[in-house]
């Protein structure tokens, strides 16, 4: 069974238009529902602020948080790998996971993007989507502290996720900063799979956590 929870906070975390805002109260009923997310009350944060701002001024905002600010990217591998060439393997491996399971990417998206990946778990099974997501919840708990401290609205999306999460998050060592533009470059627009890159042979398991930093991090909490 899908869950279908995954696919409104998705939505939430894409860049505002008038289709989200009209929106708005549909989604805010259905996660009021929900059998998964037990305390909906803090996503009345992100509710009340799209409420209160125009249009132009979320889209402003939006930019300024997500794009502006690499702290805040919303790509999860930017966080995990930086520069490491470790980030092009595990992308092959998450777009392979994706078509797998016959979902498919639009041409100007990446497949680390946070939305993209909850699109996904949307679709998928419920014992899936929540393998996936506890692999990617140390990284999601990153990007909501660094949310945190900026005193984001967007923050409390991220804590919603992380409270879905089967797995506690662990902290991540922060690695250098990656210029998107050169993987936009690399992966996209075209996702037909006949670039070379992508014909890598497909792993077991998605690296959302690299054992090295997993290893590190082990080390600095005893």
């Amino acid at each position: 069974m899908a869950i279908l929870e995954f696919k409104c906070l998705s939505a939430m975390l894409c860049y505002p238009e008038q289709s989200l805002i009209d929106s708005l109260d549909e989604i805010k009923g259905y996660l009021l529902q929900s059998q998964y997310i037990k305390d909906t009350s803090k996503l009345n944060v992100f509710f009340d602020y799209m409420r209160s701002h125009d249009l132009i001024t979320l889209q402003e905002k939006y930019v300024a948080t997500f794009d502006n600010n690499r702290k805040h990217a919303l790509y999860i591998f930017e966080h995990v790998y930086g520069e490491d060439r470790d980030r092009g393997s595990a992308m092959v491996d998450l777009l392979e996971e994706y078509r797998k399971n016959g979902f498919e990417l639009g041409d100007d998206e990446l497949p680390d993007y946070l939305p993209v990946l909850l699109e996904f778990l949307s679709q998928v099974d419920t014992d899936k989507s929540f393998r996936l997501l506890g692999d990617a919840v140390h990284v999601i708990e990153h990007i909501r502290s660094k949310l945190a401290d900026s005193q984001s609205p967007y923050e409390c999306i991220l804590e919603t996720l992380v409270a879905l999460s089967p797995v506690k998050p662990q902290p991540l060592i922060e690695p250098p900063v990656r210029d998107m533009d050169e993987a936009m470059e690399m992966f996209g627009p075209d996702f037909s799979g006949v670039e070379p890159l992508l014909n890598k042979p497909q792993q077991e398991i998605v690296k959302f956590f690299p054992k090295a930093a997993y290893e590190a991090t082990k080390g600095a909490l005893r």
